[in-house]
């Protein structure tokens, strides 16, 4: 098992993924792992809602943010056939709630790379997911009331290996 900077280091965007399912301990896992995110004031309000790929509201979803975006034949969908997509939602009435989903994504992003799998961080689908369908996609997606979407996460078995960024310190780093 890889340690927490090498799990870190290691870590890419995953942009292609296999139609193997994840299993229920998989699942649980990463879950957990969102769960357990710190949050502001310990108000833990991040809600996980469990998509499976093959739901036809990931369509719906699909459908509306390439509407939003002008988008005509996209080449993949915005989840790029993962088997499971998370969305995570928030109080919308908690000003942290977007950090807190952002930490608790992060946290599942990393516990897949732990379990071998990839993962994509979704932001793309904000506008679908907060416009003139917001109160439909809440319905249909059960997102408590009160909450709204924060952040998305795909998740599965890769199908594409990619190597985590470079970066320059000198260039992203200030010390004062």
């Amino acid at each position: 098992m890889q340690t927490v900077l090498e799990t870190i280091a290691a870590r890419s965007s995953t942009r292609g993924f296999t139609a193997q399912k994840l299993t229920q301990e998989e699942l649980n896992t990463l879950i957990l792992a969102g769960l357990q995110a710190p949050t502001a004031a310990n108000r833990q309000e991040i809600h996980i809602t469990v998509v499976d790929g093959a739901h036809p509201i990931l369509a719906e979803i699909e459908a509306q943010k390439n509407l939003e975006r002008g988008i005509q034949d996209p080449p993949h969908n915005f989840y790029y056939e993962a088997p499971v997509v998370l969305i995570l939602s928030g109080d919308s009435s908690f000003v942290w709630s977007a950090v807190d989903a952002g930490i608790a994504v992060e946290n599942i992003s990393l516990a897949a790379e732990g379990l071998g799998l990839g993962s994509l961080i979704i932001g793309c689908i904000r506008d679908a997911m907060r416009g003139e369908k917001a109160a439909y996609f809440s319905g249909a997606l059960q997102l408590p009331e009160g909450y709204e979407y924060e952040i998305a996460i795909a998740v599965g078995h890769k199908a594409v290996h990619k190597e985590p960024h470079t970066y320059s310190l000198p260039d992203h780093v200030t010390y004062l």
